[in-house]
């Protein structure tokens, strides 16, 4: 018996001084024992087989980034040899494979340990809508667990296993994440493949994460992340190491007309401390009217996206409609009402309130919500099956019908000592980003992890130099992070890793033409200029190219001088491209000239 958090810099630290994975496999059962929750795993394995697998592992491997960590799999995601019962005992079957994530996560060296209890069909996110027992949240048992990923999110919580793997179609990887005091990362849409995966909505599904550090999430979506053939629906995001942080990012809040707390000063004024621990780093706050938001959200369940939960269980809905929860046929049920009409007609209504919201995220960084309005309570559900649930989802329904990232982190526990938490909301392919911000916060915001009483490790320093396969790229305009060009760099796998000046041999210029306006660098004798605001960021290679073929001229890339002498890659600006433009270079850095324009005229194209 020991008290070793299952953190992975924990274990790794242990494995490195010559602790054996198969301990660890046996304190992972004393804990199962101990904590003595039976509706955590529907399917738990043999000990003995997994600490085979254990032994299997050989020497600790390094090069195998989550050697010995256990995990646990919520139970519609295949596991070879074992069932898939998606929580619906008439609808089980064995895998023959390994889930596309489970084989890359195996292979890098993680145990799975067993099957965990969910929302039947991933339809729900309270936790309590199985006919098996459900599980006890891992903080407080007498509020629900959070769903459909209850069972992961448990097993977490408790600090069972380091890692599990739940999905997302409506918030089900971070409502339960958030109820249990830990981190839910639900990914960009297709970055984990669904092969293997019993699906929801298959347009709308992700795998997701939970872990006990931000840190730690990342390092499980990394592993498990990939491009997939065999899943129409898997796209080639690049995944790179996290970015490091800018200095000052436009954040938006739900404002104050349309927030939602359900009526919950708790929740309230949790939410308020953590805004202004983001002021005090220097990130602005920026409120936005949310009604767009909640039109989206509402249209989860409704027409296209009922009727594509019926997909996955028609004949079971139809032959053997009993072995359905309740609940859950009530929800999906709800499709034998729609046409394919309505279901076009939901479809053109998604694609206009998509549009409505498009330059408000268009003009952020990113968002910081509430990750739920409010706790509720097992009774509550037990009370209203249904009204609880609908309201978990305000902050969460309408993600993935707007294609954005997110990520759950929890924060200090609020004053009545319920788990604080709050979700960072960014454009699909920015999950990296929200990774940079939310381990500062998780770290601002001190909290013991999950349930156990267990400390946050320190935090650790971030690689800050471009790696192998990256160049290091100076930007100093438009594509610099919260201004309009910027997804041009990280659509293309950029990360951000530092704020820097030139060296003053630099003159800086608003070009001439526009909209929108543009900056130009032009490189003189030394002393000539001044220090120039930039930003580097880590490129892939096989980006270059691409990014480079989209500069307009005069400007191109060259190689920029830095203050501390390094040289680095960057935009420069031909002399002569410069003549007609405004010199700006008493002002230092292009965003103190977008902020003089905008005060001195309503019509900022540079913005």
């Amino acid at each position: 018996m020991f008290d070793l958090p299952f953190t992975f810099s924990s274990l790794e630290a242990a494995y490195r001084e010559g602790l054996s994975p198969e301990a660890v496999v046996e304190e992972v059962y004393r804990r199962i024992e101990a904590i003595g929750d039976p509706g955590i795993f529907i399917c738990l394995f043999e000990k003995e087989e997994v600490l085979a697998a254990a032994r299997a592992l050989g020497d600790y491997d390094p090069d195998k980034p989550l050697w010995g960590l256990p995990f646990a799999v919520k139970d519609n995601i295949d596991v070879a040899g074992k069932p898939t019962t998606a929580a619906c005992p008439a609808y089980a079957y064995t895998a023959k494979t390994d889930a596309f994530v489970i084989a890359r996560l195996k292979a890098a060296g993680a145990l799975p340990i067993g099957k965990t209890n969910l929302d039947q069909f991933a339809t729900g996110l309270v936790g309590v809508r199985s006919p098996f027992q459900p599980p006890k949240n891992a903080v407080d048992p007498a509020i629900v667990p959070g769903g459909s990923s209850s069972g992961a999110a448990v097993a977490v919580g408790h600090g069972i296993v380091s890692f599990s793997l739940g999905t997302d179609t409506a918030g089900s990887g971070r409502v339960p994440g958030a109820l249990n005091n830990i981190v839910g990362l639900k990914p960009t849409l297709g970055t984990l493949s669904a092969t293997g995966v019993v699906p929801a909505c298959r347009t709308l599904d992700t795998v997701s994460i939970f872990a006990l550090t931000v840190d730690d999430a990342y390092a499980a979506y990394q592993a498990a992340a990939g491009y997939d053939e065999a899943d129409a629906w898997s796209r080639k995001f690049p995944v790179q190491n996290l970015p490091g942080l800018p200095e000052r990012l436009r954040i938006g809040v739900p404002d104050a007309a349309t927030i939602q707390f359900d009526g919950d000063d708790f929740q309230k004024k949790s939410f308020e401390d953590t805004l202004e621990l983001l002021k005090a780093e220097g990130h602005e706050i920026v409120e936005v009217d949310f009604t767009p938001f909640y039109d989206v959200a509402e249209m989860l369940y409704e027409g296209a996206w009922v009727a594509e939960r019926h997909t996955v269980i028609e004949d079971l809905m139809r032959d053997d409609p009993e072995a359905v929860h309740p609940v859950t046929r009530q929800v999906v049920g709800a499709a034998l009402d729609l046409s394919a009409t309505d279901a076009f007609r939901g479809i053109y209504r998604l694609k206009e309130l998509a549009r409505r919201t498009e330059p408000v995220i268009d003009g952020l960084d990113l968002f910081c919500v509430p990750t739920m309005p409010t706790f509720y309570s097992v009774a509550d559900l037990e009370a209203d099956p249904i009204g609880p649930n609908s309201r978990n989802g305000t902050y969460t329904n309408f993600v993935n019908l707007l294609d954005m990232s997110g990520l759950s982190v929890p924060v200090a526990p609020r004053s009545d000592n319920r788990p604080g938490s709050v979700t960072l909301l960014a454009k699909a392919g920015r999950d990296g980003f929200l990774g940079a911000l939310g381990r500062r916060l998780e770290h601002l915001a001190p909290h013991t992890l999950g349930g156990t009483g267990w400390s946050l490790p320190e935090l650790k320093q971030l690689r800050s130099a471009a790696g192998a396969g990256e160049i290091s790229l100076a930007v100093c305009g438009a594509h610099m992070s919260g201004m309009a060009l910027n997804t041009e760099l990280v659509s293309r796998g950029a990360r951000f890793l530092e704020t820097a000046r030139t060296s003053d041999a630099y003159s800086f210029y608003a070009l001439a033409g526009g909209p929108p306006k543009r900056p130009g660098l032009v490189r003189g004798a030394a002393g000539s200029g001044a220090p120039i605001e930039l930003e580097l960021w880590a490129m892939p290679l096989s980006e270059v190219g691409g990014f480079l073929a989209g500069i307009p001229a005069p400007l191109g890339l060259g190689t920029v001088e830095l203050s501390d002498g390094r040289t680095v890659t960057g935009f420069i600006c031909e002399a002569v491209g410069a003549e007609g433009g405004e010199t700006i270079t008493e002002l230092g850095s292009w965003r103190a000239y977008v902020a003089a324009r905008a005060a001195g005229s309503t019509t900022a194209a540079a913005e």
